[in-house]
């Protein structure tokens, strides 16, 4: 099975990690900004990450992968049963790919990929304000809806704690930290969740890249 698309987007790093917690064997293929590689085209016609290739099946949209991830291999389960921890989990999965993750991309697109790999300088105006006005709410959020437990649903690892760690991976490789003396729940969940190998892999990899390329 492929992934295409590079893993420092959220939605391509939440797919390999969900595999990876599955038990799942994925390749990863990075593909260049705009890449007309035929395979991804039929993945994904236009030409959204992370396209997915298993055999002859190929599709894109990170949530429709998870959706054919879960089916082929119900367990370990990370998409409850339960009506409405089933629920709960979707909609965190919505909450990181289309809240979270839209503020973050703001700030990373603007300090990293337009710079870095676009050769443009990006709009730092709208990525402070994003960081200053946009994501405290949704930190605040998180902070009060985390059980103690530290897990989104059920008191155990599911597609939400996955869901909503991977933008977290944009934000440490930009340095905005997670306060622990006003977040602690939050900065104890991003700490666990990114410290678990199946997206420490791509954490430290990323990191590396980003080094090489800040030189």
């Amino acid at each position: 099975m492929i992934v295409y698309g590079s893993s420092m987007s959220p939605f391509v790093r939440k797919v390999l990690a969900f595999g990876a917690e599955k038990g799942l064997e994925l390749e990863s293929k990075p593909l260049g900004l705009g890449s007309a590689d035929p395979d991804f085209m039929e993945a994904s016609p236009f030409k959204k990450i992370p396209g997915f290739r298993d055999g002859d099946f190929a599709i894109s949209d990170s949530s429709a992968i998870l959706a054919y991830l879960d089916a082929i291999k119900p367990e370990p389960n990370l998409i409850p049963l339960e009506p409405k921890a089933r629920a709960r989990t979707i909609w965190y999965d919505e909450f990181g790919d289309t809240i979270l993750c839209a503020c973050g991309t703001k700030m990373f697109f603007n300090r990293i990929v337009a710079p870095r790999f676009m050769g443009r300088d990006g709009d730092m105006a709208v990525a402070d304000k994003a960081q200053e006005e946009e994501l405290p709410p949704l930190l605040d959020y998180l902070e009060g809806v985390l059980p103690e437990s530290g897990y989104l649903v059920e008191d155990r690892l599911t597609l939400a704690d996955i869901a909503v760690a991977s933008p977290f991976v944009n934000l440490r490789h930009m340095d905005v930290s997670i306060e622990p003396e006003k977040r602690p729940k939050l900065a104890a969940f991003a700490d666990r969740m990114l410290s678990r190998p199946s997206f420490k892999r791509w954490v430290d990899r990323e990191a590396a890249f980003l080094a090489r390329t800040a030189a």
